[in-house]
């Protein structure tokens, strides 16, 4: 007698939170490229029809994800008193998370996704600011400025890391670099050969008080 089709039946029950952990463990590994509702549901031993039950599309997949890293930032017990460094802990603290997954970066800079555990965050450095005597108008363009040079500063790192991976060849700025003439361009003669060795320093806290210096005016 023919044993009944693995196939038949209800498919399995599946939760948001299985759905969450089965994306971020596609896009830790495989980049957000590559995680789509289709591949998801294969992943799950699901069907993306199922997922949608639970998620309406990748855009609040996304969001989901955002929200489940942002939850697992450690927030600081106590922040320090003076605005200026609460600001500069707080915006490290953001650093710190994100360049170990940069996509998270990439993602929010098109500034239409957000995870709401992360807004604690941004409600930290705009106290700060306020705290420094910028009107809640000039703080948000403020801590736009400060979360531009944050993410630019993780994305630019990521991709340069990319495209050094397993590639031992001259990058295109090397080979122009090594052929620059000091008569036209001195100041980039002078360092060219040691560019790089200078930019993969990493001088982020440098320049964040510095940013944050000049935007809340300098103590």
């Amino acid at each position: 007698m023919p044993q009944p089709s693995a196939q038949r039946g209800r498919p399995p029950r599946i939760s948001r939170a299985e759905i969450v952990e089965t994306a971020r463990r596609i896009v830790d590994a495989e980049g957000v490229d590559r995680l789509t509702m289709r591949r998801l549901a294969k992943e799950i031993g699901s069907t993306p029809m199922a997922l949608y039950h639970h998620v309406r599309d990748k855009e609040q997949l996304l969001v989901l994800l955002l929200d489940d890293y942002a939850a697992r930032m450690a927030r600081a017990p106590e922040l320090p008193a003076d605005p200026r460094e609460r600001i500069v802990v707080t915006a490290a603290a953001i650093r710190e998370t994100l360049a170990a997954c940069p996509w998270i970066a990439e993602v929010l800079t098109a500034d239409d996704l957000l995870g709401r555990s992360a807004l604690w965050f941004v409600e930290q450095i705009l106290d700060g600011l306020e705290e420094c005597g910028l009107s809640p108008e000039r703080a948000v363009h403020a801590y736009r400025a400060i979360w531009y040079y944050t993410a630019g500063e993780i994305i630019v790192r990521a991709a340069a890391a990319r495209r050094r991976a397993g590639d031992d060849r001259p990058t295109y700025r090397e080979r122009v670099f090594a052929d620059l003439d000091p008569a036209e361009l001195p100041r980039l003669a002078e360092v060219a050969d040691r560019w790089e060795a200078l930019t993969a320093q990493d001088t982020y806290l440098d320049g964040l008080r510095a940013l944050v210096d000049g935007l809340a005016g300098a103590p």
